[in-house]
């Protein structure tokens, strides 16, 4: 048998048995089934790549005691009416107009909310560019987006710049809900699962100082308006009141699952880490260091990794950061038929483009040098997705309703 082509089978499995694990419905459903909201009205917003599914399982839970909500996610990620509940699509990882609009009708539904009622808020990750309301120009916001997304700034430092240049993030939108009651249920795609900077903290007290952002801005030489550097320099709410808040899931229960399948499958699961955070160029080149201090080891394994690796923008092609690993593990994975390595977006998105991530195995190099392409030169290019295009290794999900950070797995068959 072609161990290559049946391992891809297998990262496929292991792929859908991961998410599928991590979904939010049950979780939400969990979260509210049994809580006593009082006499008041309920309303609901719901923000990021997971808010629909989040929004649904929880007006599923409530139907009609749910008096007004708004969900607000990525593009082609509501897959169909909620009851009582107004959905709309936005701009990621740039908010745009419609994460604006959208945002503004959240808002007002949580003016509307007096004591004795209570906002139900649903947080995932992507909320910090679909959830927004700037104190700077939207075109502004936009570009410091980008310029944040291009140096290699992790997420904790993205979100410490953007929480505020927000009327919502960092705490304010639950001052907005006061004096009515907030019940936060929150869907974690940061390591460590700090509250403050989930999408960047709409109702949660900020931990982070204004010291810390103009530090952060200087460290990367961002490019700020004079009205922005005043933005960065007002401090943000350290204390709330009336909020209570719930975690739902992480990129730990993402990676448990992962070792469950993949176990399931015959291979001995290792979980290295569940904090990775480094370049994704390093992590895709450390696994495959891994596969060739292993792969005579005489038994099925998987190395496992969790977490958030970044991308240091050097060219323009197309891709994302699971790919990037996928696709530099290719390199020191090269004719090894039993090795492969993928990684994957547990939302189902990676970078500007439709591929969740990307799967390379011991035939990966050849393909592309066939075609005319060096590993070396596509990742200068930063074009991880249009090369592994050329070798059926692009992991293509579609939106999956969740968001628990990523994975990346190092599978060796015997």
């Amino acid at each position: 048998m072609n161990k290559a082509f049946d391992m891809r089978a297998d990262a496929d499995i292991i792929i859908k048995e991961s998410i599928a694990a991590v979904l939010p419905d049950e979780a939400v459903a969990k979260a509210l089934k049994d809580c006593d909201f009082g006499c008041g009205k309920i309303y609901m917003v719901a923000a990021g790549k997971a808010a629909w599914q989040m929004g649904k399982a929880a007006a599923d839970i409530l139907g009609d005691k749910l008096h007004e909500g708004i969900v607000v996610t990525k593009y082609q990620h509501v897959l169909g009416d909620i009851p009582h509940t107004k959905c709309f699509e936005a701009g990621h990882p740039v908010p745009d107009d419609n994460s604006f609009l959208a945002t503004e009708a959240a808002i007002e539904v949580a003016k509307k909310a007096i004591e004795g009622d209570t906002v139900i808020f649903l947080l995932s990750g992507g909320g910090s560019a679909l959830f927004e309301k700037p104190m700077i120009t939207g075109e502004e916001l936009a570009d410091i987006t980008k310029q944040l997304l291009a140096c290699g700034a992790d997420i904790v430092e993205m979100n410490t710049i953007r929480k505020r240049l927000s009327m919502v993030k960092g705490g304010k939108f639950a001052n907005i809900c006061a004096p009515a009651r907030v019940y936060s249920v929150v869907l974690s795609d940061i390591l460590g699962d700090p509250l403050d900077m989930i999408a960047s903290g709409p109702a949660y007290p900020d931990t982070s100082t204004c010291e810390q952002a103009i530090a952060i801005a200087e460290k990367y030489n961002l490019r700020l308006s004079d009205e922005a550097k005043k933005c960065v320099s007002i401090e943000t709410p350290k204390a709330l009141s009336g909020v209570e808040t719930m975690i739902t899931g992480s990129v730990s229960n993402l990676c448990k699952a992962c070792a469950d399948s993949c176990k399931r499958l015959g291979y001995e699961p290792v979980i290295l880490t569940d904090m990775l955070t480094c370049e994704a160029k390093e992590a895709g080149s450390f696994l495959s260091a891994m596969a060739r201090t292993w792969i005579n080891n005489g038994k099925s394994m998987a190395f496992i990794a969790g977490g958030e690796t970044v991308v240091h923008l050097t060219g323009t092609g197309k891709g994302g950061r699971n790919q990037e690993i996928a696709l530099s593990a290719a390199e020191g994975i090269s004719g090894m038929p039993n090795v492969a390595v993928f990684s994957v977006g547990s939302d189902g998105t990676d970078g500007p483009c439709d591929a969740a991530g990307g799967y390379a195995d011991g035939t990966t190099k050849d393909k592309l040098e066939s075609a005319g392409k060096k590993i070396y030169d596509v990742l200068r290019a930063n074009d991880a997705y249009n090369a592994l295009k050329l070798t059926d290794g692009l992991i293509i999900t579609g939106p999956t309703g969740t968001n628990v950070n990523d994975v990346a797995v190092l599978l060796i068959k015997e």
